[in-house]
């Protein structure tokens, strides 16, 4: 089993910055894609970022492209999301997936974290 495990939510006003990682229990975690999807209340699972296993590769949803970046560290077994000029349509619970077979931008990955709430207030 795959474990997953974001942090850095929390509460910023509009404008502001916020890191968010995701810690991966896995020794091959390089050999994964890893992903940030996010979810407000009331709505579908979305698409924020995607990176590549090797980090070579990432795609933002263009509703965050300028203002997020995905990045990984390997060596930690960690995946970033660096969310910067946040706005209060961001405020979501914020989610990071692996998968295996590759990078997507639905929700079809093999394992997801638990979650980090990141609310943007106005």
């Amino acid at each position: 089993q795959v474990q997953l495990a974001e942090s850095g939510g929390g509460l910023v006003q509009a404008g502001g910055s916020l890191r968010l990682s995701c810690a991966a229990s896995v020794r091959t975690f390089s050999n994964y894609a890893m992903g940030w999807f996010r979810q407000a209340p009331g709505k579908e699972r979305e698409f924020v970022a995607v990176i590549t296993s090797s980090g070579g590769t990432t795609y933002h949803a263009n509703s965050v492209k300028g203002r997020f970046t995905i990045s990984r560290d390997n060596a930690k077994n960690t995946v970033y999301l660096q969310m910067n000029s946040l706005k209060p349509e961001d405020t979501a619970v914020y989610y990071c997936a692996a998968r295996l077979t590759g990078i997507s931008t639905t929700a079809t990955y093999d394992y997801w974290g638990q979650g980090t709430q990141v609310t943007v207030s106005s």
